[in-house]
C-alpha cells in the first residue's frame, strides 16, 4: 500500500485515483490488453517517480490508483500514462490498433484524490 515518499526537501503522501476511458467506450480490454498495460504501468514505475498501487479494468475503461511526487502535476501524469500504454499496446495487441483508428484513449478522464487512509468505500 502507500507509503510516505521521501526527498531532499519535502514528504509525501499523494495518491490519485484516475479513470481513463476508450475511444469511444469500445470494449477493448480483453486479457491480452490488461496484462499488456499492467506490464507496461511497471515499466513506467521504473522510469518515473510513479507507484501504481491498484490497476483494474472493466470492458470499455481503467481505473489506476496511483502514488507520485509533488513535482508531477496530475496531468502530466495522465498524459505519461495514457502515451505510453497506448504506444505499446498498439505495438504488442495489433488487433487493437486495426479496430481503433482514431486512437487507444478518449480525450477525457476522471481525477480525484484520496487519502493515505483511503479504503475502497471511499474510492
Amino acid at each position: 500500500m502507500s507509503q510516505y515518499i521521501h526527498k531532499s526537501h519535502n514528504v509525501s503522501v499523494l495518491i490519485y485515483h484516475l479513470v481513463f476511458p476508450a475511444k469511444y467506450r469500445r470494449a477493448i480490454f480483453d486479457e491480452k490488453v490488461d496484462d499488456v498495460s499492467k506490464s507496461i504501468c511497471l515499466e513506467i514505475e521504473k522510469k518515473y517517480q510513479i507507484q501504481f498501487l491498484e490497476i483494474a479494468t472493466d470492458e470499455d475503461h481503467v481505473h489506476f490508483l496511483v502514488q507520485s511526487v509533488p513535482t508531477y502535476r496530475v496531468t502530466k501524469i495522465v498524459t505519461l500514462i495514457k502515451s505510453l500504454t497506448a504506444r505499446e499496446i498498439f505495438k504488442k495487441c495489433p488487433h487493437v490498433k486495426k479496430s481503433n483508428l482514431g486512437g487507444f484513449w478518449s480525450d477525457g478522464y476522471f481525477a480525484s484524490t484520496v487519502g493515505k487512509h483511503g479504503n475502497e468505500t471511499v474510492i
